[in-house]
């Protein structure tokens, strides 16, 4: 199980990753909205915000989200550090079902191809 700090860097690096890429990713990544991802195994939340392609505004606390973000993922601490490292794919376990997404449907069709 990766800590909270693992999953920190994680996310930091998946901004990184985002504010990198080109064409329809990065077209993709250009919304504004508010984010948050549960860690369900660490009983975690991190929040910021996607804006300028990149999360911007990056915190956490514990338990679930105080407040409904406009993209809301649900996973392990595990899961996280594996698909932003490239060793898991996240269309394969978003339809695993390991990974949750939650989104307005607009956003979804936008952040598919982020998948």
């Amino acid at each position: 199980m990766a800590n909270a700090e693992e999953c920190r860097e994680a996310l930091e690096q998946l901004s990184r990753n985002i504010a990198k890429s080109n064409g329809d990713v990065r077209k993709a990544a250009e919304l504004d909205r508010s984010l948050s991802c549960r860690i369900t195994d660490l009983d975690l939340t991190f929040t910021g915000r996607l804006r300028d392609g990149s999360i911007q505004d990056l915190g956490h606390a514990p338990g679930a989200p105080t407040e409904r973000a406009d993209i809301r993922l649900t996973m392990s601490s595990d899961d996280l550090v594996a698909v932003v490292g490239g060793r898991l794919g996240f269309a394969s376990a978003w339809a695993g079902g390991r990974i949750k997404l939650e989104a307005g449907f607009r956003d979804l069709l936008r952040l598919r191809t982020l998948l």
